[in-house]
């Protein structure tokens, strides 16, 4: 089984330049070239120049790609250094990692978001379909095809669950009722409850509501932030499945970031591992899901495949090889 590719840090190229530069000044040129053979013999095929670059080449089938991107708030706290990702269309698509890694600021930059916090992406590109949408306004990438769910739901609590989903298609130009059966018949619950107001429903019926809400939209991408938060474990299960329900009736192309590793690399295709801005690890979702560094710092599981204590798994954490 192929293991999952793994990135070296954003200036590792800027330091083996420096570096083949002082051995060209002491040795000369032959042993560069024997060093550079030695160089690619081993790393063929694991550096790609930026993290993440390796699935962002394939933009023929990609519907989003993140090239190189760095994220800035408040023209000081830099928070993505140097981020690449592809979201191959028709497949969905898992970004892990922990707290402040910096999963929603990539959304957050994905869907034109940023300025609100008052952040901004100050290098590299976002192209959606083939459009460099990295300077576009959140609403612009809407009409586009772009939908995010935002961690906490962020329901409109006085309006309907009816109201609610036709909120969703306020940029649409027709096509509103069509799109409410579908929704109805996706989301059989939300059907029984047209009419109650969003603020009284449940955790899982409110996530429901927003997954219905962008659908609403008629997106071509479907970003979720934190599906699973504040959940009890059935509702989570359920949330996942329906995931994957909308991606293989209707083909849709889904982005979700969530800490729940196990549930999200059970339906995503592709999975990509974060930590403190960069992406440090990706492959498949079955070589993930083997892969011993994620059994163990996020699966909380042992070689053996054996639960591990939270202790000891604490511990590990602060060894992770990727950083």
């Amino acid at each position: 089984m192929p293991r999952a590719r793994k990135h070296y840090p954003l200036d590792f190229k800027t330091r083996f330049g420096v570096a083949t530069m002082s051995i060209s000044q002491t040795i000369g040129t032959a042993m560069i070239t024997s060093v550079l053979m030695i160089f690619l013999t081993d790393y063929a095929g694991l550096y790609t120049g930026v993290p993440g670059a390796a699935a962002a080449a394939a933009a023929g089938s990609d519907l989003l790609t993140l090239n190189n991107i760095e994220v800035i708030y408040d023209d000081v706290i830099l928070v993505l250094r140097g981020m690449s990702l592809a979201v191959p269309q028709g497949k969905i698509v898992a970004l892990l990692g922990s707290n402040g890694a910096g999963k929603s600021t990539t959304l957050k930059a994905i869907s034109g978001l940023l300025p609100t916090e008052h952040g901004e992406v100050t290098d590299g590109s976002i192209v959606f379909d083939g459009q460099d949408i990295t300077h576009l306004d959140a609403a612009a990438r809407v009409k586009l095809g772009l939908s995010l769910c935002m961690e906490g739901r962020h329901v409109f609590e006085h309006l309907t669950v009816q109201e609610n989903l036709l909120a969703g298609a306020y940029f649409r130009g027709g096509g509103e009722a069509a799109d409410l059966k579908q929704v109805y018949r996706l989301l059989p619950k939300l059907g029984d409850m047209t009419a109650r107001v969003a603020g009284y429903l449940s955790g899982g019926e409110q996530q429901m509501l927003a997954i219905g809400r962008a659908l609403m939209s008629k997106p071509r991408l479907l970003m979720l932030d934190e599906p699973s938060l504040g959940l009890a474990p059935l509702l989570v299960k359920d949330i996942f499945g329906f995931i994957k329900q909308i991606n293989e009736e209707l083909g849709l192309t889904v982005l979700v970031i969530e800490q729940n590793a196990r549930r999200a690399l059970e339906v995503a295709d592709h999975g990509y591992i974060m930590e403190q801005g960069r992406i440090v690890l990706e492959g498949s979702a079955q070589d993930l899901r083997e892969n011993p560094d994620v059994k163990e710092f996020y699966l909380g599981l042992g070689d053996s495949g054996n639960r591990k204590s939270f202790r000891d798994v604490k511990h590990y954490k602060r060894r992770k090889r990727w950083l």
